[in-house]
């Protein structure tokens, strides 16, 4: 590889790190997770994965990852409306 393509490749990698695993740590708290038995940490990321995508989906609120899952928590008529149960 040249020095270029070395370059562009490392930029890839860091644009996912900090596309996707900053905002998981940030309005997750990924890092904090005391999971470690058996499968559990692996589950559990997915799970996190898949709320992060039903979030960034939503656009009927003006908030961001972090608020959007606080609001979930508080409103059961908006979880409802992330998780699809309602139109």
């Amino acid at each position: 590889m040249t020095a270029d393509e070395v370059l562009q490749a490392t930029r890839l990698h860091w644009q996912v790190e900090n596309s996707l695993h900053w905002v998981l740590d940030v309005a997750f708290s990924e890092d904090h997770s005391r999971a470690r038995n058996g499968h559990a940490a692996e589950n559990l990321a997915i799970a996190r994965q898949i709320a992060l995508n039903l979030l960034k989906q939503d656009s009927t609120v003006k908030l961001g990852i972090k608020n959007k899952r606080k609001a979930c928590g508080w409103s059961e008529e908006y979880l409802c409306q992330i998780l699809g149960l309602i139109k």
